[in-house]
Formats: C-alpha cells, structure tokens, sequence
C-alpha cells in the first residue's frame, strides 16, 4: 500500500492508503465529504533503512562512476564451498 496525499481546500492535506497506481486524482475529503485534488510530493525515502538506502547511493553512483577492474584475478581465485544445509530432505540428493 501507498500514502497518496490530497488537499482539501477548507482542511488542509490528507492521506489515503491505496494499492499502488491506483489512486484517482480526486478523492473525498474525509471531513467535508467535498472533493480534493491529489498532490504529488517526493517519496519518502528517508525512511528506508541503512542498506537500503545505501543500495539507492551505490547505484546513483555507478551511472556516472562505474567501478573498473584494473586487474585479471589471480590463478589461485578460491572456490566456493558448498554448505551443510539443516533441510533432511536435502541430505538425500546425491553429493557432487
């Protein structure tokens, strides 16, 4: 769900919970009953968490910034190993 605003001329801005891309642009003002006009503001991505918003920074970044390798890896690049999983289904598949 989304908060989409509208502003009611006599009371002010109000926000209604609708499913995303479905809000119309005039929605009854909850105290009048009179029509409001939907205002588009900013979203609030301030209220993301840390990573996520550090997620959004790194990509923002990486259109004019993109990261370059100055290097081929090593030979010895280490591999993978494969975890034990706690699943008892999974325990009967065979092993690699």
């Amino acid at each position: 769900m989304v908060a989409y605003q509208y502003r009611c001329a006599e009371h002010g801005v109000c926000e209604v919970q609708r499913p995303m891309g479905s809000a119309p642009a005039q929605w009854p003002c909850p105290e009048c009953g009179g029509d409001t006009a939907r205002v588009f503001a900013a979203p609030h991505l301030g209220l993301a968490d840390r990573g996520r918003l550090a997620a959004i920074d790194a990509t923002r970044r990486s259109a004019d910034e993109p990261a370059v390798v100055t290097s081929v890896p090593g030979s010895g690049a280490r591999r993978r190993t494969p975890t034990a999983s706690d699943n008892p289904v999974l325990r009967r598949l065979p092993k690699p």
